[in-house]
C-alpha cells in the first residue's frame, strides 16, 4: 500500500458490482477515475455482490471490508426494497453493519435508496430508513445513490432497473464529492 494511501471500500449490491457492465464501467472503477490526483491518494475497492440484501451485507461485512479500509461506502437496500423487506429490518441490518465497521475503526458513508412512489405506504417507511440510520449512527449520508438515474430511460439498462455505463457515470459524479468530504472530515482535527 503506497504511503498515505486511503482505502475506500464500496460494500453493496449490483449497483456497486457493475451488473451488466464491463469492469471498467462499474461504479468502483468510475469513482476511482473521478478521484484520481487527490492527495493523499485514494484507492477504491469494490465489494459489491449482485442480489445482496442488507442481511447478506451483514453476513459478509467482516470478510469483505478489509481492515485497512479508511471509509466504507455502504450502498445496500435496493434488493430489500424489491423484496418488500420490512423497513424496520432494513434499519436494524444497516445499523448492525455500521456498528461492526465502527468497532473496527472504519468510518462509514451511507448511500440512501428510495422506493418508487407506487410502493405506497412501504415507500414512505423505506425512504425514511436512511436518514434515520445516518442520524442514529452519526454517519454522513448521500441521500439517494441513484438520483437523476433511477427510472430515467437514458441511464438504465433494458431491464429498466440497473444503471448503464452513463448512469453509473452520473452516480460516480455525485458520489465523489461525498467521499472526499467524508475523508476530509476524518482528517480534520477534532473540535473541542
Amino acid at each position: 500500500m503506497p504511503s498515505g494511501e486511503r482505502i475506500v471500500t464500496l460494500l453493496g449490491d449490483s449497483l456497486t458490482a457493475g451488473y451488466g457492465l464491463r469492469p471498467a464501467e462499474s461504479l468502483p472503477r468510475q469513482l476511482a477515475r473521478r478521484l484520481e490526483g487527490v492527495t493523499p491518494p485514494i484507492r477504491i475497492i469494490g465489494a459489491g455482490i449482485s442480489g445482496d440484501t442488507t442481511a447478506d451485507g451483514l453476513r459478509r461485512v467482516d470478510r469483505d471490508v478489509p481492515d485497512h479500509t479508511r471509509l466504507c461506502v455502504l450502498a445496500l437496500g435496493a434488493n430489500d426494497m424489491m423484496q418488500l423487506v420490512p423497513a424496520d429490518l432494513v434499519r436494524t441490518n444497516l445499523l448492525a453493519i455500521i456498528d461492526r465497521l465502527q468497532r473496527r475503526g472504519i468510518s462509514v458513508l451511507v448511500c440512501g435508496m428510495r422506493a418508487p412512489p407506487w410502493f405506497g405506504a412501504y415507500a414512505w417507511a423505506f425512504d425514511a430508513v436512511y436518514p434515520e440510520v445516518a442520524r442514529a449512527s452519526g454517519t454522513p449520508l448521500m441521500p439517494f445513490l441513484m438520483e437523476g438515474v433511477a427510472l430515467h430511460p437514458a441511464y438504465v439498462l433494458p431491464d429498466r432497473i440497473h444503471p448503464n455505463a452513463l448512469g453509473v457515470g452520473r452516480m460516480a459524479d455525485a458520489l465523489a464529492p461525498h467521499v472526499r468530504a467524508a475523508l476530509d472530515a476524518l482528517a480534520a482535527p477534532a473540535s473541542r
